[in-house]
């Protein structure tokens, strides 16, 4: 299996979900890590045995366009991905408004204001 990694902007991925779809590709994944004041997130799809990622640094306070319209299955992800990590996503088919997870902490893995590492 072949794995391409490549950085784009948050701005890109409504667009580049859009034309993943429309090229055949499945959504296989997408995962959160908190860096100091931003979320990195990785989009993973796959057509053929060709895994293709796209890493996007979201800054804190910064919303992302949902892949919803896309991508239905990705309503898990990024329900899961806003109540740990506090990211935003626009124009969900699926939104549950930060109920997605009931936590005793608001978003554990987004870490201090201050950029220090989230909780593990």
């Amino acid at each position: 299996m072949n794995q391409v990694f490549q950085e784009v902007d948050c701005s890109e991925i409504p667009s580049l979900a859009k034309r993943m779809h429309s090229e055949g590709y499945r959504m296989v994944q997408i995962c959160g890590v908190t860096k100091k004041g931003e979320t990195e997130m990785v989009y993973s799809f796959d057509r053929d045995h060709e895994m293709v990622c796209y890493k996007v640094h979201v800054p804190f306070g910064t919303s992302v366009g949902s892949i919803t319209p896309e991508y239905w299955a990705a309503f898990v992800y990024e329900n899961e991905i806003h109540d740990l990590f506090g990211v935003e996503f626009t124009d969900s088919r699926l939104d549950y408004k930060g109920n997605f997870f009931r936590m005793s902490v608001k978003t554990p893995w987004k870490g201090a204001e201050d950029g220090d590492e989230g909780a593990s």
